[in-house]
């Protein structure tokens, strides 16, 4: 099945008021237009380095678009992130958040929306705050939320995460209950 009648099929299966963030990981710039020509608004990067090439290559296309980090963003690629990204999907901690609005505010940019990145699976090769280590984890995160609301420059927009990775994908619908 093509890009095209991939994306199709699920415009028809998930509600308009449902935002699709296509992955662009080890996607070439060419099936990324095709994406775009396709009808595709929303696209995640995993590396801000791939992020800036696929959006030089795509010129007045890319700018159409809205351009997500979805990989882990460290800290000393943050002023990177935020020449190409319009939206965060990886804080994972207070410091990495705060150190996002600060960059923020000297490049006055307007607000950037941010989402809490939780590593839902426990997996050692995923990144994003593992609940184990924060118990109990809702007053954990509800303590994070408020003080990432405070930051003057940010949008907590919600929470990123994903589940492992199974080959039924009924094993995964209790990660997210």
């Amino acid at each position: 099945m093509s890009i095209t009648e991939n994306y199709a099929r699920l415009r028809e299966e998930i509600p308009d008021d449902v935002t699709i963030v296509l992955s662009g990981k080890t996607r070439t710039v060419e099936q990324i237009e095709e994406a775009i020509d396709a009808g595709v608004t929303d696209i995640g990067q995993n590396y801000v380095q791939e992020a800036g090439q696929i959006y030089s290559a795509l010129q007045k296309k890319a700018a159409n678009l809205r351009w997500h980090m979805i990989g882990h963003l460290q800290t000393n690629k943050i002023n990177k992130a935020l020449r190409v990204f319009d939206v965060i999907q990886t804080a994972d901690s207070l410091e990495k958040a705060a150190a996002i609005d600060k960059r923020v505010e000297r490049a006055r940019k307007k607000i950037v929306p941010v989402y809490i990145e939780i590593n839902i699976g426990n997996e050692d090769s995923k990144a994003g705050i593992k609940p184990e280590e924060h118990e109990p984890f809702e007053e954990y995160i509800e303590k994070l939320v408020r003080n990432m609301s405070a930051l003057e420059h940010l949008r907590l927009e919600g929470l990123m995460t994903m589940g492992p990775r199974f080959g039924n994908p009924e094993d995964v619908r209790p990660y997210f209950r």
